[in-house]
């Protein structure tokens, strides 16, 4: 019979990856991500990096305290660094009234399809003889 595991530190990070994988079988667009889940997402992927790094060390290295211990104050800084980034994130956002996030996240796509009309531009002179 198969079977499915999920692991984590804490609760919360159980409920997260439960969320993603049934997210992921319900077949919902990823597209877009708001500031909020892009800041969420890239903290879970520091964390998952923190514990395959430190489950690939050698048996008695990857029990010993001194890992565990670096291994928790990684947890600890990603998950303070998120909450420093949520906690401005929603500050610029009440004294904008959303405004500054909106024109960032516009002034990011125009910037990325103008980068992309520049390298399609060198591109172009290239193939020229």
């Amino acid at each position: 019979m198969p079977t499915l595991t999920f692991e984590g530190e804490t609760h919360g990070e159980i409920v997260v990856k439960v969320r993603r994988w049934l997210a992921s079988l319900e077949g919902d667009p990823t597209g877009q991500l708001s500031p909020a889940e892009a800041i969420t997402q890239g903290a879970e992927v520091t964390k998952e990096a923190l514990r395959v790094i430190a489950s690939s060390a050698p048996g008695p290295i990857a029990q010993s305290d001194l890992i565990k211990t670096l291994t928790t104050m990684g947890y600890k800084a990603t998950d303070a660094s998120a909450d420093a980034l949520m906690s401005s994130l929603d500050g610029i956002e009440e004294a904008t009234g959303g405004s500054v996030v909106r024109q960032v996240t516009e002034a990011g796509r125009k910037a990325a399809w103008e980068m992309n009309s520049t390298i399609a531009k060198q591109l172009l002179r290239s193939l020229r003889p």
